[in-house]
């Protein structure tokens, strides 16, 4: 692959982003999260999203991240095409991401 570019539509994608991260605030003991996703061409290699999350107690601080990482990947509206040297083409969410995903609603149901 020699880069990746993401199509979004800002006012609905950051929507999304706002609406999962106040799920997390009401899901986890945090007192602030910030949440920065690129879009538009990225090279290989560069970082595409930052997650910083606040809370009293580290578990809290983590869980919520990785809550967020896990919803952001699968739910929140990003278009990415991958292109390297056979051409371009559309990726969507891989199995695992699904399965990550699903650990969270499982949680959410006992």
């Amino acid at each position: 692959m020699d880069r990746l570019t993401l199509q979004a539509y800002p006012t609905f994608t950051e929507a999304v982003m706002r609406e999962i991260e106040a799920e997390a605030r009401q899901r986890f003991d945090v007192q602030d999260i910030l949440a920065v996703h690129r879009w538009g061409a990225v090279g290989v290699g560069e970082q595409i999203i930052f997650v910083a999350v606040a809370a009293r107690h580290r578990r809290a601080a983590f869980e919520a991240c990785d809550y967020l990482m896990d919803q952001f990947k699968t739910r929140a509206p990003f278009w990415k095409k991958e292109e390297g040297p056979d051409g371009a083409r559309w990726i969507e969410a891989r199995d695992q991401d699904h399965r990550d995903l699903e650990r969270w609603t499982d949680k959410e149901d006992e």
